[in-house]
């Protein structure tokens, strides 16, 4: 919501600032207003998350962070000058860094793996029903009269609007269970059993979760053993593991926002006025981008653990590039046709329904669960500072884009973009659903060389399927179960299988591990165990 009622507000506060023109000094400054939050997330909100969790734990992290966003938001609303709504945005930027990080490491912290992607989307999907709310917001307050307030009151009523919401989590947030793996964390294991047993549907269930994840900490407690305290930052890039999850989550982040989304989310309401609509008229396209944006994240709920995070991205990155070259080159209809505008906002309509179960849910779930327990919250941090970073960049550079490469220029852009996301996610973006969050270890811990392998063998058997329906389909690489580091980060299955070369031993547990899968159930983490 936070996102969305600038859209409206800045119809009307940019001249009541004195940055309402095309000059390139006001373009910039209103990019500067209203990207503020997201340059403070980049710089400093993100990178609070860490510090935060270790000393307030998940929750607590998420109340102190929704109290500094409502102050922010009641903040904008007295404001009368660009400079002085450019810190009270900027200070918001400190409750939407920590909470965006925090929230989607939670969900995935709680979650059984066969729903760990559904589960923890939300995040996404409800940040697209805030976006929605925005919109609404800023229909509702349109025609507020000014009642001699300085400088109006609509636009302060939006911007101020944005604070209920995160009142609301305030209330909610300690009616949550903590985080069990925070609990563990802490040596709290009274705590994270009950936790846990909120969180299963049976006790034994919650005792069998317990012991798994106890198993995992002790592990990463012998690989973190020789190494030097303060040292995890580095080791997101010189443990290979590490490395590839930072690879593949940042690229994700910056494509959330080198996607284009978010110049629609942001500007729509510009971009509908430069296609010819009425103020009214594009507040209300606005909307109908905000409800399908919400809409067509509610199929992900069930392909983002079926069909997978990967074909999602592979599927969808092709056609948010196609719709945005539309919505681009619609500007070159004669602005007399109802073409013209009929085409714009087909476009973007467009947009929005390949990109709301794609590369909208998609990259958060990603990074909550790519990285290993012991450095999970800084690798988030990474991620969340990337997307927020490039969401600043884009929030800024848009005015001054349109102006200087027209809307045609300024969509083919991002719509080339989408293309490189599309080669990115084939390359270098390994497929994690329906593993426990312990299993990613060996999807993580492969040669770079052997993923772009396996990309380009993907490609050749889709096209040799496409042509003559033949072709036996690649297997997506993985590291050796036994042969991997025998305390590699997080790595329960390196401590608790047979090491290499035992080839009796191995079976054996092959066979136990198999009928514990049978006794508690196919797919589950402590049948493996």
């Amino acid at each position: 919501m936070d996102e969305t009622v600038v859209n409206g507000a800045q119809l009307f506060y940019k001249d009541k600032f004195g940055i309402g023109t095309d000059s390139q000094r006001d373009t910039w400054l209103l990019g500067l207003v209203n990207s503020a939050p997201y340059l403070c997330c980049a710089v400093l909100g993100c990178w609070l998350t860490d510090p935060m969790n270790k000393k307030f734990g998940r929750r607590g992290t998420i109340f102190i962070s929704c109290i500094i966003s409502a102050v922010a938001c009641f903040h904008q609303a007295f404001t009368n000058t660009w400079w002085h709504m450019f810190i009270a945005r900027f200070y918001l930027g400190l409750g939407i860094g920590p909470k965006s990080a925090t929230t989607p490491i939670f969900a995935a912290e709680c979650s059984p793996p066969k729903l760990r992607g559904a589960l923890v989307m939300q995040w996404q999907m409800w940040t697209a029903f805030g976006i929605m709310m925005g919109y609404m917001a800023d229909l509702a307050f349109y025609f507020v009269p000014d009642h001699g307030i300085s400088m109006g009151l609509n636009w302060r009523l939006m911007m101020g609007s944005a604070m209920i919401p995160a009142v609301i989590v305030c209330c909610l947030a300690f009616l949550c269970p903590e985080s069990p793996r925070w609990y563990l964390s802490k040596d709290r294991h009274q705590d994270a059993f009950a936790a846990l047993c909120r969180l299963r549907f049976e006790k034994v269930q919650a005792a069998r979760d317990l012991f798994y994840t106890h198993t995992l900490l002790e592990a990463e407690k012998q690989a973190m053993s020789g190494i030097k305290k303060g040292n995890r930052f580095k080791e997101l890039f010189t443990v290979r593991r590490n490395r590839n999850a930072a690879i593949a989550s940042s690229g994700l982040m910056f494509m959330q926002q080198f996607c284009g989304v978010n110049i629609i989310a942001y500007y729509s309401s510009a971009v509908f006025q430069d296609a010819g609509f009425s103020d009214v008229s594009a507040l209300a396209a606005s909307l109908g981008f905000g409800v399908i944006n919400w809409l067509f994240a509610i199929p992900a709920l069930y392909t983002i653990d079926t069909f997978g995070r990967r074909n999602l991205l592979l599927t969808t990155f092709p056609l948010m590039s196609l719709f945005l070259f539309f919505t681009g080159f619609s500007f070159w209809i004669p602005e007399d046709s109802k073409a013209h505008i009929g085409c714009i906002a087909l476009g973007i309509y467009l947009f929005g329904m390949v990109y709301s179960p794609g590369e909208g849910p998609v990259p958060f779930t990603y990074s909550a669960e790519a990285y290993p327990l012991y450095i999970r919250p800084i690798g988030m941090s990474l991620a969340t500072a990337t997307t927020w970073f490039f969401n600043f960049v884009l929030s800024i550079t848009w005015p001054s884009m349109v102006t200087a490469f027209k809307p045609q220029g300024a969509f083919g852009w991002y719509a080339g973009w989408n293309i490189i996301g599309f080669l990115f996610t084939l390359f270098l973006v390994p497929e994690t659903k329906e593993k426990t969050l312990e299993e990613l270890d060996h999807v993580f811990d492969v040669p770079l060389k052997k993923l772009v392998r396996y990309g380009a063998d993907q490609s050749l058997w889709f096209f040799h399927r496409g042509k003559n329906g033949k072709g036996m389909r690649p297997t997506a690489p993985s590291a050796d179960m036994y042969h991997g580091d025998a305390v590699r980060m997080g790595d329960v299955a390196g401590n608790m299988g047979p090491p290499a070369g035992q080839g009796e031993r191995k079976k054996r547990w092959n066979k136990e591990r198999e009928r514990e899968g049978g006794i508690m159930g196919r797919g589950d983490a402590a049948g493996r165990v």
